[in-house]
């Protein structure tokens, strides 16, 4: 067994053997031109053999990993324990052995720096920066082996540990080594960044510098100087009024020296040394493949590199295929789903979208490169996107001003994606909407009784062909039509309404309860189901319980055993049958469906049992058609007292008959495409069970992390890569953790754009007005439909809504989200329902505390936190 290899006997794939950290020094020191510091690595095999060979360590640290990442009593307490017991652990003699003669080796009279280095340290995935221990300027064999110890050890503090967990990693399949350099004592020293850290742009490379060791830099207790390198040239400069540096201690370890007066504005580079370190910093980054973190010392003229790590919080930039400049714009902030998707989610998207989509970081992005190209073009795509989100609007203005993308000829008339179509008027007649609805159904009818019988690529066939017929029925220029018929008609109404009487935002009430709208009648509808069960006490205890045992397992079947069970279930089944194939993030085709999973709505079927009355359904439909009625006539009522107010109040009601004829059907072509993607799914995971019965795959949602078109070659083949659903599940826990921009660019930079406003209250939160109206109540932050808990007067803030969260909105007073925009879902159903929204309220999850007390402006589009 090797307890110790040299640094110069190391690559990049021993992670398993060295760690992270001493794999990419191995590495680093095979890269021409990059001077790495002698030394030596203390081998997983020798923390294995001196941790987990301890009586009851093992288990200790078992049951750390039984823990969740939010219980921070019990990780605090336990980790406690298992770190002291590694720091009271002998070394084995042949580690110290292997240590000692390492230490002799690269010379028994220097100083050394001593690092963790642990299995899941510095990937590509995570960095785990930070959570290990460092110790510098190390004296002699004992302080090293204690260092060695304290380094073992440190994998088992409580920031480790839940830094661990929150990533998915467990600590008994992580081992730590340790690395053991010659100390370098440098002039200066800093973090170089191979993109912007600001803005993620890979054209530049950002560089820290301080005077001493890096260590000060590191941890934040310094200010640095920060040098910008761009194409081979220095593009920014700031110099910091540095304080303080820290230097080697006689004695060993470190101390804290404060710098003459005249040094503290001094440049700690000059601009050659600036333009040596990013030409370094490319060069690693081109071995790597990926942008780098690097830690670096400037020793007299010797630059060395003591770290390189992958930056793993840059968005992934989508794939072009060409070396162009690209601007893309996200998808999932116009469709109310930031989350990440799965491979076979993105593909199916995709193949319905006739837009020039990519992918990248799990999420979908609309290519407008060509649109913002031709002036014609821009204007129409970033007017149309500004109404949908105002901080895309700006942040494609920011890009627009800067001169950035490049001119091309385009014909004038073609229509860039995100903009509504061209205004083309339409009679107002309820039976277009009947028309295009019965089209639909037929067409999916017809689909689901074919989808049936097929199997084997036959299938996968039949799919790619109908999704034309998909394609057909959702872009249809009629129903297109009677979507910005609508769109128009509630734009007149406000701008009229606006100059007329002052009135603002009428359009909002005028639209409550509007018919036809599958979306707000599901909320409705489920209120209805809640009627059925409500007489039966033991129905609502039965649900009581399953909620508190997290929803596993059939509760449908369960029901029978209880009073009212029989009707409960076929009520619940009922309301399946026209929404079981809604979801939260149903436009990824891999999310589990309502039908799949009927528990999601038992928080939901609760909250209306407990807050409201029988009958609720309708009679909340017919308040809100109340309202809109009685506004309609107070409002042409006071038209035809203005000049010419007859003609006026005419072309109002028309506008006004038009848009609840209209704005209702706004909801319908989203909820059939998911009806579709449903029947494409249960066929899909049918013949992923015969992949499976044949060997081929693990398990059904294997299928998940394969491409459309992989999926067909596997179905055809019966083989798959082994390892290729291994990668993109583990891609997918990452790209979990990434925040999509707005906006991004080919060049890396992610734009999220601002609000430009001076009419806010102090402290006001920014946002979007959608729903008409002023309410103040308690904060509810919801991440998760399953942890609804909502009373009368609540209002709901989150990070987007979609349709599957619908039913929650008869619960509340107002709405708060972090992405939307005038025609998104939640706006809609916000309108219909009467509530006051704000969306594009950027980070409101995190600044609104659950039950603080807050004010909902959505008249203004702001949001006030009073308590």
């Amino acid at each position: 067994m090797v307890h110790v290899l040299d640094i110069g006997e190391i690559d990049r794939t021993q992670v398993a053997q060295v760690g992270g950290k001493a794999a990419g020094l191995g590495e680093l020191a095979r890269i021409d031109g990059v001077e790495v510091p002698d030394g030596f690595c203390v081998t997983t095999a020798a923390f294995a053999r001196a941790v987990f060979a301890a009586p009851g360590l093992d288990d200790r640290v078992l049951a750390l990993d039984q823990l969740t990442p939010d219980d921070s009593a019990g990780i605090a307490a336990l980790s406690a324990q298992v770190r002291r017991a590694v720091e009271n652990l002998a070394v084995p003699d042949e580690v110290a052995a292997a240590i000692r003669a390492a230490h002799a080796r690269f010379g028994a009279d220097g100083a050394y720096a001593v690092r963790s280095s642990a299995t899941a340290e510095d990937l590509p995935t995570a960095s785990f920066a930070g959570q290990q221990d460092t110790f510098l300027n190390v004296l002699g064999i004992g302080p090293i082996l204690d260092a060695v110890r304290r380094c073992w050890a440190s994998l088992f503090t409580e920031r480790a540990v839940t830094y661990r967990l929150r990533q998915g990693f467990g600590g008994t399949g992580i081992r730590m080594g340790v690395v053991v350099q010659r100390m370098v004592f440098p002039r200066a020293a800093g973090i170089m960044v191979t993109a912007d850290p600001v803005s993620s742009d890979r054209t530049v490379v950002s560089i820290d510098a301080g005077f001493g060791l890096g260590e000060a830099l590191v941890s934040g207790l310094v200010d640095a100087d920060v040098y910008q390198v761009r194409a081979g040239v220095v593009t920014g400069t700031t110099i910091a009024t540095k304080k303080l540096a820290v230097e080697a201690a006689p004695r060993g370890g470190t101390r804290m020296r404060e710098l003459a007066e005249e040094r503290r504005t001094e440049c700690v580079l000059t601009e050659p040394e600036v333009l040596r370190l990013a030409r370094l910093g490319r060069r690693i980054e081109a071995h790597f493949g990926s942008p780098q973190d690097i830690e670096w010392c400037l020793d007299d003229d010797t630059v060395r590199i003591v770290q390189s790590r992958p930056i793993t919080t840059l968005f992934p930039v989508p794939a072009a295929g060409d070396d162009a400049y690209h601007v893309y714009v996200s998808v999932g902030h116009q469709q109310m789903m930031t989350d990440a998707m799965k491979p076979l989610g993105l593909s199916m998207w995709q193949l319905t979208s006739r837009a020039p989509m990519r992918d990248a970081g799990g999420r979908l992005f609309v290519d407008v490169t060509a649109a913002l190209s031709t002036p014609a073009s821009r204007t129409g795509l970033v007017a149309g996107l500004g109404k949908s989100d105002p901080l895309i609007g700006d942040a494609l203005r920011t890009l627009l001003d800067r001169g950035v993308v490049p001119e091309a000829p385009q014909p004038d008339s073609a229509s860039p994606p995100g903009t509504v179509p061209a205004r083309i008027d339409i009679d107002t007649d309820p039976g277009i909407v009947a028309e295009l609805i019965a089209d639909s159904e037929a067409s999916l009818a017809a689909m689901t009784e074919r989808i049936g019988t097929k199997s084997g690529p036959e299938l996968l066939d039949f799919i790619e062909a109908d999704i034309a017929e998909l394609q057909r029925v959702l872009f249809t220029p009629r129903g297109l039509r009677v979507i910005t018929a609508a769109i128009d008609a509630a734009q007149w109404l406000n701008d009229r309404l606006s100059e007329w009487l002052g009135e603002k935002n009428a359009a909002d009430t005028l639209t409550q309860s509007v018919p036809g709208n599958v979306t707000s009648e599901m909320g409705l509808a489920l209120l209805d189901v809640a009627d059925v069960l409500r007489p039966y006490p033991q129905v609502v205890a039965y649900l009581r319980q399953v909620e508190e045992q997290g929803g596993e397992g059939d509760f449908l079947a369960g029901l029978s055993r209880y009073e009212g069970g029989t009707e409960s279930r076929a009520a619940i089944e009922d309301f399946l049958a026209g929404y079981g194939m809604r979801c939260a993030g149903e436009i990824d085709i891999t999310r589990p469906r309502w039908s799949e999973h009927p528990a999601t709505l038992v928080p939901m079927l609760l909250g209306n049992i407990r807050n409201f009355e029988p009958g609720a359904g309708r009679a909340l439909f017919d308040a809100g058609l109340r309202a809109a009625e009685e506004a309609e006539q107070s409002l042409l009522h006071r038209i035809r007292a203005l000049p010419d107010g007859a003609d006026k109040a005419a072309e109002t009601a028309r506008m006004i008959e038009r848009v609840r004829t209209y704005s209702g059907y706004r909801e319908y072509p989203k909820y059939r495409m998911v009806s579709r993607y449903f029947q494409y799914k249960r066929a899909l995971l049918g013949e992923a069970g015969r992949l499976v019965a044949a060997g081929v795959l693990g398990e059904p949602e294997d299928i998940y992390f394969l491409r459309f078109d992989e999926l067909r070659e596997v179905v055809r083949t019966h083989r798959v890569d082994p390892g290729l659903i291994d990668e993109r599940k583990a891609a997918f826990l990452t790209y979990r953790t990434l925040t999509p921009p707005r906006v991004l660019t080919s060049d890396g930079e992610a734009l999220t754009g601002a609000y430009h406003r001076s009419d806010l209250p102090a402290g006001a939160l920014p946002g979007m007005a959608v729903s008409n109206g002023t309410v103040e109540g308690r904060a509810r932050v919801l991440t998760d439909l399953g942890r609804a808990d909502l009373a009368p007067g609540d209002i709901l803030v989150t990070a987007y809504t979609d349709p599957s969260w619908t039913p929650l909105f008869v619960s509340i007073a107002g709405l708060v989200t972090e992405v939307g925009g005038l025609l998104t879902h939640g706006a809609v159903i916000a309108r219909e329902y009467g509530l006051p929204a704000v969306v594009g309220v950027e980070y409101a999850t995190t600044t609104i505390r659950d039950g603080q007390r807050i004010r909902v402006n959505g008249t203004d589009g702001y949001v006030e936190i009073l308590a």
